[in-house]
């Protein structure tokens, strides 16, 4: 609540889901996702790209693609591991579509004081840059597939032997047998 009072944003809605676990609730999270649509009148959604950063994120990207085109879709590269190397505000393929936005000094200020209020995951933000942000149409994508070939972001530290809070053991491979799952499945009106 503290990051989007800084941005100065109303959030639509909250979810009790813990992170790391959209995947396993695709019908409940889309619901949640066209409800707060049609209650709130939205137009146009800004979601996180299916990089493969975050596996909660690559969900959302997914799930917003079936509300295009009656609604607007619009993403923003966020963090991803292509090619075995760190990206910050870099699309792991590009389209031609992409815009890129120079931040101000301002802007980059205001961008690290946002970061700073997730203390829980201050260990796992050094690679945020703020020099720029990188958005473009939601690009169509194949979720049956991981986005990029090679080691996903979420996955870089799954050779650890044992138990982390703070690595994620999602497989990126259910995670995509689950969004095709529901992908394929049919639509309840």
């Amino acid at each position: 609540m503290r990051a989007a009072k800084l941005l100065m944003l109303i959030p639509a809605g909250w979810s009790s889901r813990p992170a790391r676990s959209l995947w396993q609730h695709l019908p409940a999270v889309s619901a949640d996702i066209t409800k707060a649509v049609a209650e709130h009148q939205i137009d146009q959604i800004w979601t996180p790209a299916y990089e493969g950063g975050n596996a909660d994120h690559d969900v959302v990207s997914a799930l917003v693609s079936r509300l295009a085109p009656a609604v607007s879709v619009l993403e923003f590269a966020e963090y991803n591991f292509a090619g075995g190397r760190a990206h910050s505000q870099e699309f792991p393929a590009l389209n031609g579509s992409e815009q890129v936005i120079q931040l101000t000094e301002a802007e980059r200020e205001l961008k690290k004081q946002a970061l700073e209020i997730y203390q829980s995951e201050r260990g796992n933000l050094g690679y945020v840059k703020t020099e720029r942000e990188c958005f473009r149409p939601l690009a169509r994508y194949d979720y049956r597939r991981p986005p990029h070939d090679g080691t996903l972001w979420y996955a870089r530290f799954q050779w650890v032997p044992f138990r982390h809070p703070r690595v994620d053991f999602t497989n990126p491979l259910e995670v995509c047998q689950a969004i095709t799952r529901f992908m394929e499945s049919p639509r309840v009106s």
